[in-house]
């Protein structure tokens, strides 16, 4: 689709009428917020732990290489500072209101619905962590029920209600929902996939990827999370951050894969708003060039007037 100027889409111009028109959409992420906050308030459910069970869950209780503040920096902040920084750097008809707000919509969308799922599923499975028996007991000494041999324990409450979260890992789901996301993005704007064979675009996208893997890391590193937690929480990241990327914008290796869908069909509805108005305005120009042709002192001559004005928009339509 070729790409055609209908004048600026700023911030400034359109950004509140953008806005007005998904307001349903941003009332939604703040319920998504609120779900997601109630999620970590509940308890979670409490797994059978039994005497036998404590081998693979006696790793040492360690901190957070990756601390819990710094997963908004990586999987909000920082992708949205790249969006936000897109738009402003840009000076072509690709610095729309459009592409940016419907990429921090999308943006937030991956992550809330990323993050509701994920605590979802730790609250109904229940997984202890590899360090659950430090947390269980601090102190080292394991108290078993006689009967059922379920573990009995004495640690704090909060940390005991932490260590029933191990399935999936929150900080991976979280990191591969916002840097996945933009790494789309940046697919689309960098056209990556134009077949010229730009190895350094791949870099770029790339580059995202590798630090939400670096992150998933850590948390095996640290202790806190099994193989497969990490596992889980980065597919389930990327399995949503994709349909959340899609929902907004074509696919990178589509022709129009540098903006958003709603771009394309503003141009349509505007270019279907256009004949009328042009048709009034080329009847107006016609009727002034017969004026001028039937005074010749102007010297001017009917065959180097042209009546009829090659811009495609004038036309109605647009060229394919």
């Amino acid at each position: 689709m070729p790409e055609i100027q209908l004048g600026p889409h700023s911030v400034r111009t359109h950004g509140a009428q953008v806005a007005k028109f998904h307001m349903h959409d941003w009332l939604i992420l703040v319920v998504l917020a609120a779900i997601d906050l109630g999620l970590n308030l509940i308890e979670p459910f409490h797994r059978f732990v039994g005497e036998g069970m404590m081998t693979d869950l006696k790793y040492p209780l360690k901190g957070n290489t990756v601390p819990f503040w710094a997963v908004p920096i990586v999987a909000v902040l920082l992708p949205l500072a790249i969006i936000i920084g897109y738009y402003f750097i840009r000076r072509d008809v690709r610095r729309d209101v459009y592409d940016l707000h419907h990429a921090i919509l999308g943006l937030l969308f991956s992550v809330f619905i990323t993050a509701v799922l994920t605590d979802a599923i730790k609250d109904a499975v229940g997984r202890p962590r590899p360090d659950f028996f430090w947390r269980c007991f601090p102190d080292g000494k394991g108290v078993f029920d006689p009967i059922t041999k379920n573990v009995m324990c004495t640690g704090l409450k909060k940390v005991i209600k932490e260590g029933h979260k191990s399935f999936p890992s929150g900080h991976t789901s979280w990191s591969f929902a916002g840097l996945t996301f933009i790494a789309w993005y940046l697919s689309g704007k960098v056209r990556v996939f134009d077949r010229k064979g730009h190895v350094a675009k791949l870099c770029i996208v790339f580059f995202p990827l590798l630090l939400a893997a670096l992150v998933a890391v850590s948390r095996v590193d640290d202790y806190w999370h099994h193989w497969q937690d990490v596992f889980a929480g980065g597919l389930l990241g990327v399995t949503v951050s994709s349909f959340c990327y899609l929902q907004f914008f074509p696919p990178p290796y589509d022709t129009d894969g540098w903006a958003p869908h709603a771009y394309f069909q503003m141009l349509a509805d505007s270019s279907n708003a256009q004949p009328s108005t042009n048709a009034y305005n080329l009847n107006v120009q016609r009727s002034e060039l017969q004026s001028i042709y039937i005074e010749p002192a102007h010297g001017v001559e009917a065959s180097q007037i042209n009546s009829g004005d090659t811009n495609p928009m004038l036309n109605g339509g647009r060229s394919h």
